[in-house]
C-alpha cells in the first residue's frame, strides 16, 4: 500500500468519530425545510391569483428546498441521520415520494457509486457515464454521436435531469430479474400517485401541475449539476482496478466545491463532497465541523463556481496524462 493510500486510510478512520448523529438535530433538520417548503408551495398557489411570474420566482427557492430535501434523504441512505437503521429507512422512503426517487433502490445503486467511485473498471452504476479517449477513438461514428449528444450541457443538465427523475425512476429498466428495484419503484409510484391525487382534489389539476412540475424540473437540474460537478472536475484521479483504493480515490476523486454559505446550507452541505466520500456516515450537518478541526482538507479538491463552469466541457479521461479533456483538446490531439 502506498503512503498516499496508508494516508487517506488512516484520515478516514480518524474521521469516523464525527459520524454519531443527533436525533433532536435530524428532527429539526427535517421539519425545517419540510415546513418552509410547504409554505413555498402555498405561496405559489395564492400567488397564481396574481398572474405566472410570482410563481416562477418562487419556484426557485422551492426547488432549492426540494434539493435540500434530498440531501436529507441522501443522508438516510448512508444510514447517517439516525442511529436507528428502520428510522432512516422509512424517512428516506417518505422523502423519495417528494423528491421522486425509489428510495431503497437508489439506496443500493448509490452505495455501489460510493464503493466503486474513480475505478475505471468499474464504471456504470450510480455515476455519470464517462468513456476513455481510447474508448471513444473505438467506438462508431454512430456512438460517437450518441456520447456526445449525452454530453451536450443541454441534454446533461436539462432534458437528462427531467427524464431520469420523471420517466427512469418509475421503471426499473434492466432489472427485471431483480424483485427488490421492483417493489421499491411500484412502491413510490404508487405513493406518490396517491400524494398527487391528494394534490389534485385539494387545488385542481391545472394549479398542481403549474406550480409544481417548474419546481421538480428545476431542482432535479440543480440535483444532476452537483452530482456533476462533485466527481467531473479538472484535478479529479480515476485509475484502473490495480491501481485504485478506496479511501485514497473517495478523497482526491471528489470535488470539494466552494460555495456561498446560503448554498451550503441549502444544499445541506454536499459541496463537501471530499469528506463525504471519505466517511459517509457522517451526517451533512457535521461537515463543517470536520472542516474547522482539519483545514488541511480547505485545498482538497477545491473547486469554485467559475472553476465548475468551465468544468461543462470535461467529457473523456485521458488515461495517459491523468486528466479529463474535452472534445475539442481530443479533436486537437487526433489531428
Amino acid at each position: 500500500m502506498s503512503n498516499a493510500w496508508q494516508d487517506s486510510s488512516k484520515l478516514a478512520r480518524e474521521l469516523s468519530h464525527y459520524r454519531g448523529s443527533d436525533t433532536a438535530r435530524s428532527i429539526f433538520e427535517i421539519v425545517l425545510t419540510l415546513s418552509v417548503f410547504v409554505a413555498l408551495w402555498g405561496a405559489m398557489w395564492l400567488g397564481l391569483s396574481y398572474g405566472f411570474w410570482p410563481v416562477l420566482l418562487l419556484a426557485v427557492p422551492a426547488a432549492g428546498f426540494l434539493v435540500r430535501l434530498f440531501m436529507i434523504q441522501h443522508d438516510c441512505g448512508h444510514g447517517a441521520l439516525f442511529r436507528r437503521k428502520r428510522t432512516n429507512d422509512w424517512t428516506g422512503r417518505f422523502l423519495g415520494v417528494l423528491t421522486l426517487t425509489p428510495y431503497d433502490y437508489w439506496k443500493r445503486s448509490h452505495a455501489t457509486h460510493h464503493a466503486t467511485s474513480g475505478n475505471l473498471d468499474r464504471r456504470g452504476i450510480g455515476d455519470i457515464t464517462t468513456l476513455t479517449v481510447e474508448e471513444f477513438r473505438s467506438q462508431s461514428a454512430s456512438r460517437r454521436l450518441g456520447y456526445r449528444l449525452y454530453r451536450n450541457p443541454f441534454i446533461m443538465f436539462g432534458l437528462g435531469p427531467s427524464y431520469l427523475f420523471l420517466l427512469q425512476h418509475r421503471l426499473p429498466l434492466g432489472k427485471f430479474r431483480d424483485p427488490a428495484a421492483w417493489v421499491s419503484t411500484m412502491a413510490n409510484n404508487g405513493a406518490i400517485a396517491f400524494a398527487i391525487a391528494g394534490m389534485v382534489w385539494l387545488v385542481g389539476l391545472q394549479d398542481f401541475l403549474i406550480i409544481h412540475i417548474p419546481i421538480v424540473l428545476l431542482a432535479a437540474s440543480i440535483g444532476v449539476w452537483l452530482f456533476y460537478v462533485q466527481h467531473q472536475f479538472d484535478n479529479t484521479h480515476w485509475a484502473r482496478n490495480e491501481a485504485w483504493h478506496v479511501h485514497d480515490y473517495a478523497l482526491h476523486g471528489s470535488s470539494h466545491y466552494q460555495l456561498p454559505p446560503i448554498l451550503h446550507w441549502l444544499t445541506a452541505n454536499i459541496g463537501l463532497h471530499h469528506i463525504h466520500h471519505l466517511c459517509a456516515k457522517i451526517p451533512f450537518y457535521q461537515l463543517p465541523q470536520v472542516l474547522r478541526d482539519r483545514p488541511e482538507l480547505n485545498e482538497v479538491g477545491k473547486l469554485t463556481i467559475r472553476d465548475s463552469l468551465r468544468c461543462v466541457s470535461l467529457a473523456l479521461w485521458d488515461e495517459a496524462n491523468q486528466q479529463l479533456i474535452s472534445f475539442a483538446e481530443f479533436e486537437n490531439e487526433t489531428v
